[in-house]
């Protein structure tokens, strides 16, 4: 009987021994297989962000804004559609949602540019410079109102009104015409790319050509010959 106690006591012994070390052992195993588990995910997730980015690669430059300009477009379009199902006008929604400090930025953003590009053609800049002078126009409402009731029927023609002759200019109207002419004028002369010819100046040149090339030195490096150029009038070079 004691021999058969003595060796459950080694048995239950060899148990607590080896219970911490198959423990450990399995502990050791499953770190290793999450270990494994991760390094699998990254080499996916690693091998999709290569392909999406060989896909952005391949794509056109302007890509991005086109994209941007496709998801604006089809929220503008459904906005829209609401707005007609439930009876509303797009615009009146559109513009109830800007906020103040949106509308003032744009506002000030229109004032900044400048719709002149520059000489296109005759027509072009014939149809700014009637743009130009309509907003300056500031309609009097009291004359307005006098001749209407003046000309009564004839105030608005048909293809059988004579009106030649029928209307007078005002002395004020006049003075505004001839003051925005001589503005014009005035304008056009200040970007004229005419140079005003001075008779007092030194004629170092034979022909126009000579003039302009002579012009031309005389801005880059007449700063560095005016004595040499002083020396030689004078006599006094060496």
């Amino acid at each position: 009987m004691a021999s058969c106690s003595g060796e459950t006591a080694t048995a239950t012994q060899e148990e607590q021994t080896d219970t911490p070390a198959t423990q450990k052992r399995e502990d050791r195993l499953r770190k290793f297989r999450e270990l494994h588990f991760k390094r699998n995910e990254a080499r996916k997730l690693n091998h999709q962000e290569v392909v999406e980015e060989d896909k952005r690669q391949k794509l056109p430059s302007n890509w991005e804004a086109k994209k941007a300009r496709h998801e604006w477009e089809l929220a503008v379009d459904l906005k829209k559609k609401e707005c007609a199902e439930n009876g509303e006008d797009y615009h009146r929604v559109k513009l109830l949602e800007i906020t103040a400090d949106d509308a003032e930025r744009w506002e000030r953003k229109k004032k900044k540019k400048n719709p002149d590009t520059g000489f296109a053609g005759y027509a072009e800049a014939q149809f700014r410079q009637y743009q130009r002078l309509t907003k300056q126009i500031k309609p009097d409402m009291k004359s307005y109102e006098k001749q209407r009731v003046e000309s009564g029927a004839d105030f608005y023609p048909t293809s059988n009104t004579l009106i030649h002759g029928t209307h007078v200019p005002s002395k004020d109207g006049i003075e505004r015409m001839v003051e925005d002419v001589e503005k014009q004028i005035e304008k056009r002369a200040k970007y004229s790319r005419r140079r005003a010819y001075n008779d007092d100046a030194d004629i170092d040149y034979i022909n126009e050509r000579n003039a302009k090339f002579n012009k031309k030195a005389e801005r880059f490096y007449g700063k560095y010959t005016a004595e040499i150029k002083q020396n030689l009038e004078r006599g006094t070079a060496v």
